[in-house]
């Protein structure tokens, strides 16, 4: 297995690159946001996922290891291939992906080309409780409303239990998080939106 290339890059293009590692072309496809990291040099270093098929061994390239944590995750969902978690890579940088699947933003999924309505949600279903727990090992700030979402969703799923109605529930919690922001924790989110339900 490939793990990554460090050369010169001998050719630059949107989709593909040709590295030059001690006299070998290795010709890699990449995402747009990999070119824009990597357009202006003349080595570069760059993490890769070989994929194997029946008629052909594909390189892919990403400028981040979490770029290509990301694609390897995507291409384990049904119905995404290789080309195609590209295109979202391309379309979307992994930040601003990650946070759509974890979002359950189906909707912005839909846009990139190629991705339909089944599609966008077997990637949010398969992806979102991984994408969630790697979340909570990174800082937050990296993901921008991933933590103030997950923390509605989980005081929303409790209070529901408790029996509240959903749509009071969401009111309630919504009213709760307006005041207080990102620095309530669960438990006062419930108790204080337990008292507005």
């Amino acid at each position: 297995m490939i793990s990554f290339l460090k050369g010169r890059l001998y050719q630059k293009d949107p989709t593909h690159v040709v590295i030059d590692v001690n006299g070998v072309g290795y010709h890699l496809h990449i995402s747009l946001q990999t070119f824009a990291e990597i357009k202006e040099q003349e080595n570069a270093f760059l993490f890769t996922h070989l994929a194997i098929r029946e008629d052909a061994h594909v390189l892919y390239g990403f400028s981040k290891d979490s770029e290509r944590k990301l694609f390897q995750q995507l291409i384990a969902v049904n119905g995404v291939g290789p080309s195609t978690a590209i295109v979202m890579l391309s379309y979307m940088n992994a930040d601003e992906l990650r946070t759509a699947i974890v979002q359950e933003d189906a909707a912005a999924l839909q846009r990139i080309k190629g991705i339909g309505g089944k599609t966008a949600q077997r990637v949010i279903i398969e992806l979102k409780d991984k994408l969630r727990k790697d979340c909570t090992d990174e800082p937050s700030a990296a993901f921008p409303g991933i933590r103030h979402n997950t923390l509605r969703n989980e005081a929303l799923s409790a209070l529901i239990t408790l029996g509240i109605t959903k749509s009071a529930a969401e009111k309630s919690v919504d009213t709760v998080q307006k005041k207080s922001g990102n620095t309530v924790t669960l438990e006062d989110l419930v108790k204080q939106a337990l008292k507005n339900a």
